[in-house]
């Protein structure tokens, strides 16, 4: 330390250099302070600068702090000293300190931001903080020794907060804290928040052990946590937190309470392990209106499942509880529920009941419906019984259920919820009885179809957004069967579901088949197959056909003008002997030998076949009796797309018949 005193006319300087400052809340290295005050002058200019300041239970440090400041006294008891700071390359701000004999008072500004500090000598151990329109970025460093992965993104705060370090005890920080349009994620972008206004009271120790407590109220914004999407608009919520953390150890939260007022309350606990991954947990849910839940609260996942839109009516209460970070337990109960899927593709009405899942011994429930649809076709009441234990929920008996004047038979039913990286799984066995093809074809807008639906799927396995069914159904449809086997689906609530599956027709009638399809007329039966058949976003992306007409004893084999006309027009095809086909026009209809077509379907190109090569074509039709008529086609390579629309149109009516 220098110190020099000059005459009352000369000027006054000092000059003081300290290695090391220690205190309770920060420490300070290399620093320097020099005081110059000009003789007979009203102030002094007071220089202080520190190499660095640590404050290791806030989080903070600053490097090269430079502060000057006008020193001068205001009465006999108050000296001030008021000026700009800078630390390393931040911009500057305005800080200002008043001492007196026993309090000390500082405020720290930048614009309309404000920091202001008090400590009374009475009470050492305690410094009150008020914070005044506070970019919560300022806040980062005391944030991450709580929550190192957390990163304030905007939003700004008042506060009024005590902080009472008192030597061989954790930090503590209390008082109330309020946030307007406060923004955070975290590294993995697993937790964020966007838009959060709060009204909230804290009370913090920060140490070894670090205990928090929160309680106040939330004023809109958004929150993500994983695949849970919180959307609170301007509703005000209610809640409480409980947070406990060891060195070494996971979170705890002994308290959690949320309540949206006549929308959801959530009452419980949890625990995080050392990765901030759930490990427990243990929660109370009431929903006693669950028409604003989805919008809300469940966007997130019915949005991954492909129900985004789908909407709710009706009330649900439930619980559940997790250990070692699987699920353990869970108990769903419905009351007056309906739901409706936005696409039509199912709906229920008059949801009762409740579904339980146990990990331990076996606890009943069960789940029945008043009515529903299925794509549209009314599906009738049913009740499903469940049993559950071992972390599984069975049907404990078959369930019935009528569907287009038949039966759907839900033979069995396996539920296992994502217990590991697995992730949840569905086994079920399904049989159809007697459906009405009819009113099937009507339903889904397609040609009126006769006949019934028949088959059965054993075993059913949904997992990882993938259905593989055995088994397979079989239709009696056109006087003859159609089969199909092999299906397999991806995603099927999802985005751009996918289907795979084969196909095999068997005798079917052809008066029959194209009849409803307006396709002219043939008569014969017609065997075949389409393998390898795949469709996304329920559209044909590939597949390998083979249609050809199966002789039988007594049954004609005949094919109208209309019909060889149609077959042109789509197959780009023509007639073969040219006095035949001067002569077509004076026929209703000609006799043919077989009929065959193929189209192997890859990245929109058909590759055509026929019942065989002739010369660089391919037989369609091969004729029989007088007039013979044979039809060739020679486009080998067709537009998938353009095909399409050509059936459209046959079947329409909008192809006019052209006779050469």
């Amino acid at each position: 330390m220098a110190l020099l005193v000059c005459g009352p006319t000369q000027a006054r300087t000092l000059s003081v250099k300290i290695d090391r400052i220690e205190s309770a809340v920060a420490d300070l290295n290399e620093v320097s302070v020099r005081l110059f005050w000009p003789a007979s002058a009203p102030h002094g200019e007071l220089r202080l600068r520190a190499k660095r300041i640590d404050s290791p239970s806030l989080g903070y440090r600053f490097d090269d702090l430079d502060w000057r400041c006008r020193l001068q006294r205001e009465d006999s008891q108050v000296w001030v000293c008021a000026g700009e700071i800078r630390s390393g390359n931040a911009a500057p701000m305005q800080l200002s300190i008043a001492v007196d004999a026993m309090d000390i008072d500082a405020e720290l500004a930048s614009g309309a931001s404000r920091i202001g500090v008090h400590r009374e000598a009475a009470v050492p151990d305690a410094t009150r903080i008020d914070l005044t329109r506070v970019p919560l970025v300022w806040t980062q460093a005391l944030l991450a020794q709580a929550w190192p992965a957390a990163v304030i993104a905007a939003g700004e705060g008042d506060a009024r907060l005590v902080v009472r370090a008192v030597d061989d005890q954790p930090l503590r920080i209390s008082g109330p804290v309020v946030l307007r349009g406060a923004g955070l994620d975290t590294e993995d972008g697993s937790i964020a928040a966007a838009d959060l206004d709060t009204s909230i009271d804290v009370d913090a120790r920060l140490g070894e052990s670090d205990l928090i407590r929160v309680e106040g109220r939330l004023d809109g914004g958004e929150l993500l946590w994983g695949t849970t999407y919180l959307a609170l608009e301007q509703r005000r919520i209610d809640l409480r937190v409980g947070a406990e953390h060891h060195e070494g150890e996971g979170w705890k939260l002994p308290e959690l309470y949320w309540n949206d007022p006549g929308i959801l309350t959530v009452e419980g606990s949890a625990g995080l392990d050392a990765d901030n991954d759930v490990d427990a947990m243990e929660l109370h849910v009431r929903a006693p209106d669950l028409g604003p839940l989805r919008d809300g609260y469940l966007s997130g996942w019915l949005g991954m499942a492909g129900l985004g839109e789908m909407t709710f009516a009706g009330a649900a209460n439930g619980s559940l509880r997790m250990r070692g970070g699987q699920l353990a337990d869970a108990d769903l109960r419905l009351s007056g529920v309906d739901l409706k899927d936005a696409d039509d593709r199912f709906s229920f009405a008059g949801l009762e009941g409740d579904v339980a899942l146990s990990s331990s011994g076996p606890i009943d429930s069960a789940l029945q419906w008043r009515g529903g649809t299925l794509h549209g076709m009314a599906l009738g009441p049913a009740r499903l019984p469940f049993r559950s234990e071992a972390g599984n929920v069975r049907l404990r008996e078959a369930v019935a259920a009528t569907l287009l004047g038949g039966n759907v038979l839900l033979n069995h039913l396996l539920l296992r919820p994502p217990l590991d990286a697995d992730g949840a799984a569905l086994r079920f066995g399904v049989a159809l009885e007697d459906l009405d093809v009819a009113q099937l074809s009507k339903a889904l807008d397609w040609p009126a179809f006769t006949g019934t639906l028949s088959g059965s799927i054993p075993d059913a396995r949904y997992q990882a957004e993938q259905l593989i069914l055995d088994g397979g159904l079989e239709m009696q449809l056109f006087g003859g069967r159609v089969g199909v086997s092999a299906l397999s689906m991806e995603r099927p609530f999802g985005v751009l579901p996918t289907l795979s599956a084969d196909i095999q027709f068997d005798d079917i009638d052809l008066t029959a088949l194209t009849g409803a399809f307006d396709f002219g007329s043939i008569s014969g039966k017609l065997d075949g197959s389409i393998a390898d058949l795949r469709l996304v976003g329920w559209e044909a992306v590939a597949f390998d056909a083979r249609l050809v007409t199966d002789r039988h004893r007594g049954v004609r084999q005949r094919i109208s003008q209309r019909a060889v006309q149609d077959l042109t027009s789509v197959g780009n095809a023509s007639f073969v002997n040219s006095l035949q086909s001067q002569l077509i026009g004076f026929f209703d209809d000609f006799g043919y030998s077989r009929l065959g077509i193929g189209c192997k379907l890859v990245n929109e190109v058909c590759t055509m076949e026929g019942l065989a090569p002739a010369g660089e074509g391919f037989v369609l039709v091969e004729g029989a009796g007088v007039p013979r008529l044979t039809v060739l086609g020679f486009n080998r390579r067709v537009d998938w797309p353009t095909l399409v629309e050509r059936l459209a149109a046959v079947g329409k009516g909008e192809v006019k018949a052209v006779v050469d």
